[in-house]
């Protein structure tokens, strides 16, 4: 993916809208300082260079009974192209895992699920481990949310 500049305009404009998203197009100008048709032209330019993808609203999981968050450590004594491609396949089925990473040291991938209890964190592993062979499995309960869903540092 090729790297965009950014100037310091841009950057108001993305930390404003991790922020508050729902802003208008007429708030966001007049917070960043600039014209209205001037961060129209800017908001689509950082469209198309793909560094805006869309807009989301944050959600309280907890406010919808979503109270466990697991991160979930995989070892697999498989790395090659079909198996990869069948295991991404196969965890995107699981809405419950909200991020997914293939990463270094001794474990192979790192997923965070989110659910309601540990006897639908159990209905999640048996999915998991049901689609594809795995080496092991090493689960983690986060106790206390201490920062989520943090805007990225601009």
């Amino acid at each position: 993916m090729k790297q965009t500049t950014l100037d310091h305009i841009d950057r108001a404009i993305l930390r404003s809208l991790q922020r508050d998203a729902s802003l208008s197009q007429r708030d966001l100008a007049d917070r960043v300082g600039i014209s209205q048709n001037a961060c129209w032209r800017r908001l689509k330019a950082l469209n198309e260079n793909g560094i805006l993808q869309g807009s989301t609203a944050r959600v309280d999981r907890k406010a919808l009974g979503l109270g466990l968050v697991v991160f979930v450590m995989l070892r697999t004594r498989h790395h090659s192209v079909d198996w990869l491609e069948a295991f991404r396949r196969h965890v995107k089925t699981i809405p419950e895992v909200i991020d997914f990473f293939r990463i270094g040291g001794d474990y192979d991938y790192l997923l965070k699920v989110v659910t309601e209890s540990m006897e639908s964190y159990d209905s999640v592993y048996q999915r998991l481990i049901a689609g594809v062979e795995l080496d092991s499995v090493t689960s983690y309960f986060a106790m206390e949310a201490i920062s989520e869903q943090r805007p990225l540092p601009l």
